[in-house]
């Protein structure tokens, strides 16, 4: 419990570091909260490595364990990306949730799950890399439309001075959905390669929601590579494809383990 504690009190001392740096004078904030929050990251991994050395069988993959996992990986890429200046108002929201996520996680209790051979770990890992990237570039596209919105409306207001130039905040929202969208392709590569029944019962939403993600994905970087797709579009085909990924794993889940009660 006080690693959890300590993980989430550094989590929250990042944010408020953050916050009072981001309300200055418009300039990049210190990295006075950069510290606090590698430390909130390296307690948060322990914790998962923690549980999975103490239970038998294999680690914990379930519904608060993953959702734990997809936090901690938006922390960390938080953390790295946030290094850039403004880049790390994305904090201010990520770092939060992830504290919130793990206590969730610690407070639900811990659930083993079967042993997983490599490749079906393999498969499982890429897939919470690849929500925890994707999760990222929602954000970062739900950033955008605050910030064009602002503009359009010649609504000034202080806030906008926390946020990255528009034209930085766009092009790292497109490297970050290139990044999420390549380990979502070997996530489903590595779904058909390495799961015996895609298709099962309780596969086959998780399956069919996530192809459709990778395709509105897909049509998104083709239409910006060779359309100029920006701003709203962009937002638009992002959140949807987001969307359609939570609903794929976590949305099932939740049904699965939560409503029917079924590991």
């Amino acid at each position: 419990m006080t690693i959890v504690l300590i993980a989430a009190l550094l989590y929250l001392v990042s944010t408020a570091l953050l916050v009072r740096g981001l309300a200055g004078d418009g300039s990049p904030p210190p990295r006075n909260w950069l510290p606090t929050a590698i430390g909130a990251v390296l307690l948060h991994a322990g914790y998962h490595l923690l549980v999975a050395l103490k239970t038998a069988g294999g680690p914990d993959m379930h519904f608060f364990a993953a959702l734990s996992l997809v936090g901690l990986g938006m922390a960390a890429l938080t953390t790295v990306v946030g290094a850039r200046g403004r880049m790390s108002a994305l904090g201010v929201v990520v770092f939060p949730m992830a504290a919130i996520l793990l206590l969730a996680y610690h407070g639900y209790g811990h659930a083993p799950s079967k042993l997983l051979g490599w490749r079906l770990a393999t498969h499982a890992w890429l897939a919470l890399l690849a929500y925890a990237t994707l999760s990222v570039a929602a954000l970062l596209a739900i950033m955008l439309w605050l910030q064009e919105r602002a503009l359009r409306r010649r609504d000034f207001r202080p806030w906008l001075r926390a946020l990255p130039p528009l034209a930085d905040l766009e092009t790292l929202l497109f490297r970050t959905i290139t990044v999420g969208f390549c380990l979502l392709t070997l996530t489903l590569l590595t779904g058909v390669l390495f799961v015996d029944n895609l298709l099962a019962q309780k596969l086959v939403h998780k399956t069919v929601l996530s192809v459709l993600s990778w395709i509105v994905f897909g049509t998104l970087l083709i239409g910006r590579r060779r359309y100029g797709w920006r701003g709203s579009k962009a937002v638009h085909w992002t959140l949807t494809a987001m969307a359609l990924l939570l609903l794929a794993f976590f949305g099932s889940q939740f049904v699965i383990e939560l409503v029917l009660g079924r590991g």
